[in-house]
């Protein structure tokens, strides 16, 4: 029986953040939520509300007192928040650094002071332009120019990364680092870039699936069920203390094959449009062709690997853009 703990899970009303809190409430843990609902949204947690077991607090994570007061009681803390999305990336980089940067640092700094386990959620975009496929978390970077705004996000999260890294060298802090891929699922908004539930909503309302540049450039896809089955892992497991671990899927998809997937799962007839990087995100944008995981350490140090395969995760998103109707 898994003892029953207090969790805190920045970024909680989020797409993952809400998938989280609802797992580990079903294991009979307290969960309080931390989030502003700048790019959660409050009805991805209202289905909690009436557990006694979920407190959400709708705060911003700048406020230095209630980190101080929700890091204290709580056994181990899960820090989703940041910014998410290319076209936020893009368009608001300011805002972008300092939601992923500040928050970090204050937050970490509270963990330490109570010795309190964190694990962060970071991104593959901290591989960069790497042509080094798989990613194997020891490997080097490659970063864009400075001049590329997409690489603030990844930048910002490398620090984030090796911020948390510096508290575990100088004072032996339980962090936990999780490099996530493309994840996927239920209540995940195409708003923000994201392409899957952009390609679903559309093939259900009749309108073009607009393919960012020519379609063969491949991704990974993982469901967020299998992305949460991973990271309670991680939580779990002492001897990931200290490393950063991928998670996600190495099964590769053209995104141009994507959309047309998308079209025969739902039975569409939208049409599938090209547009060039530049003309969705300007003349600075710059993509790279291939994004593979190695996951040899989640399977060695917490026996993971996906079991959703890209036709199951379609079809989750599926559902869920049918009823919500988002």
């Amino acid at each position: 029986m898994t003892e029953k703990l207090r969790y805190l899970i920045t970024g909680g009303a989020g797409f993952i953040g809400s998938h989280l809190s609802a797992r580990l409430l079903d294991e009979g843990h307290r969960v309080t939520v931390i989030d502003d609902l700048s790019t959660g949204a409050w009805r991805n947690i209202a289905p909690l509300e009436g557990n006694p077991n979920f407190r959400a607090v709708i705060a911003d994570m700048n406020d230095a007192d209630l980190l101080e007061s929700e890091v204290a009681p709580a056994d181990f803390v899960f820090h989703l928040a940041s910014a998410v999305g290319v076209r936020l990336v893009v368009e608001r980089p300011v805002e972008t650094i300092r939601r992923i940067v500040e928050p970090t640092e204050r937050l970490t700094d509270v963990c330490t002071k109570y010795r309190r386990p964190i694990l962060l959620t970071s991104t593959s975009e901290v591989y960069g332009i790497s042509e080094r496929i798989p990613f194997r978390e020891e490997d080097p970077v490659v970063i864009g120019a400075t001049v590329k705004p997409r690489w603030a996000y990844a930048s910002a999260k490398m620090l984030d990364e090796f911020y948390l890294l510096a508290h575990h060298k100088e004072t032996a802090l339980p962090v936990f680092i999780v490099r996530l891929f493309n994840t996927v699922g239920a209540r995940q908004t195409g708003k923000y870039g994201m392409v899957l539930p952009r390609f679903v909503s559309a093939a259900l309302a009749g309108e073009p699936l607009v393919v960012h540049g020519d379609g063969t450039q491949k991704r990974c896809f993982c469901s967020v069920l299998d992305v949460v089955e991973g990271l309670i892992r991680v939580s779990r497991a002492p001897e990931a203390a200290g490393k950063v671990m991928n998670l996600g899927s190495d099964d590769e998809i053209a995104i141009g094959d994507l959309a047309r997937r998308v079209l025969e799962l739902t039975g569409s007839n939208s049409p599938v449009a090209l547009k060039s990087y530049e003309e969705v995100f300007g003349p600075d944008f710059e993509d790279m062709h291939r994004r593979v995981p190695s996951l040899e350490r989640a399977r060695r140090l917490i026996g993971w690997k996906p079991v959703y395969t890209i036709d199951d995760i379609i079809r989750q998103v599926i559902d869920d853009k049918r009823k919500t109707k988002d």
